[in-house]
């Protein structure tokens, strides 16, 4: 195998080798600067070949040059621009946008070592939310991740929404290209399967085949991984099947649906990402949905600000019109009664649809079930009570503080 480049190795005669970042079975990925970019910030992910024959890297420069057309057509906020595609004698490089941020890997990790819980279904569903947009966004142009995992799910320091990177279908054609070669027999054996063991679903890891399905079924793994905090291996039994709600218990509605995206055969799943978020959307509109938050503080809600924009008109309108339809009061102070009626909660009607409203535009549209879950569970709260819990539910502080000297609440 070729040797790892060293700090300060310049690329091309414009990229400058930071450091390693991460190395795998397919190669390497390094931070590097764009010298001819003012000194931006980039990610190399070199792809090294097991054999360097001059045929083998004709081929290689081949695929990599069409799929490389492939990938940097796609223009979406949350996956990172795909820059170029280079050659160096016999290396190979994809450059991509770098993403500052942590992946969900590693936030699971330190919120396990720190407050010993994993994520809460409510911050689940958010993430949820704001990753099927951008499956639907991809599938539609006929590319498949292949290779969804919290590692290759980050949150942006920037956007402060989760980001795709990491796309499996460049592992593809490079396993296409060796398992093509009959003298390398290790990548003949392992044939053109990419993804991890525990993610990729069964027809992924038998057989290679992938599908829009594959993807929902990887990001339904991610989400129970997050929700239990447990590895896939240990929410399975002996015979393979998943047994995740034996480690935690949310919505009826989530269950459903991540029991169907985890299903064995592909037929049984959903066949598209915007089934998945008709259904969370419906249940929003409907307020059918109960949802279990636990007081946890990880910055996983979008700003306000930053809605999510999609580059093809259709579905830019559908997720805006998803997004400000959820944020509106549902029913007002009708619906605000008839849910008062319904509890045994000191605070007057006015004020639990008066929270709704202002927590709706720090949180965005999981305003109406975090406060319905907090009295569910509060029912003897106080005013000043359900606006200290409330903020515990806003990742930033400045915002958090923001949030109560707004709503200041008066006193019954």
């Amino acid at each position: 195998m070729l040797p790892e480049l060293n700090p300060g190795t310049s690329i091309n005669s414009r990229y400058q080798i930071q450091r390693l970042l991460g190395q795998g079975g397919f190669g390497r990925t390094y931070l590097a600067v764009d010298t001819q970019r003012f000194g931006d910030y980039c990610v190399l992910k070199e792809f090294v070949p097991a054999n360097t024959a001059e045929a083998v890297l004709l081929k290689s420069r081949e695929l990599f040059e069409r799929e490389a057309k492939t990938l940097y057509q796609l223009n979406h906020p949350q996956i990172p621009k795909f820059l170029a595609w280079l050659t160096e004698k016999e290396r190979i490089f994809i450059v991509q946008e770098y993403v500052e941020g942590d992946s969900y890997s590693q936030l699971l990790r330190e919120r396990l070592s720190t407050k010993r819980k994993p994520f809460s279904e409510a911050e689940v569903i958010q993430w949820l939310l704001d990753l099927l947009p951008v499956l639907e966004y991809i599938h539609q142009r006929n590319i498949i991740h292949r290779d969804i995992s919290p590692d290759n799910v980050m949150l942006s320091h920037k956007l402060s929404k989760p980001v795709l990177i990491d796309f499996g279908v460049v592992k593809q054609k490079f396993t296409q290209i060796l398992a093509g070669d009959s003298s390398n027999s290790l990548h003949s054996v392992a044939g053109s399967v990419v993804g991890k063991v525990g993610y990729s679903p069964p027809e992924q890891i038998r057989m290679g085949h992938c599908y829009p399905c594959s993807d929902l079924y990887a990001l339904g793994v991610s989400a129970i991984v997050l929700l239990t905090g447990k590895m896939p291996r240990l929410l399975m039994d002996q015979s393979f099947q998943w047994q995740w709600k034996s480690y935690v218990k949310v919505s009826d509605l989530l269950t459903q649906i991540l029991d169907k995206m985890l299903a064995e055969r592909p037929a049984d799943r959903y066949q598209s990402a915007r089934e998945i978020l008709n259904l969370f959307q419906s249940q929003s509109f409907s307020g059918g949905m109960n949802v279990t938050q636990s007081h946890q503080n990880v910055p996983i809600h979008p700003h306000p600000a930053q809605e999510l924009e999609l580059p093809e008109t259709k579905l830019s309108e559908e997720t805006k019109q998803f997004h400000q339809k959820s944020q509106q009061p549902r029913q007002n102070t009708q619906k605000a009664n008839e849910f008062q009626a319904e509890n045994t909660t000191s605070i007057k009607p006015e004020f639990v649809e008066y929270c709704r409203r202002e927590l709706t535009s720090f949180v965005g549209p999981f305003a109406s079930f975090v406060l319905e879950d907090t009295l569910n569970k509060n029912p003897q709260l106080t005013p000043e009570q359900l606006v200290e819990v409330l903020v515990e539910k806003i990742p930033d502080h400045r915002r958090a503080q923001e949030f109560k000297k707004r709503l200041n609440p008066p006193r019954n």
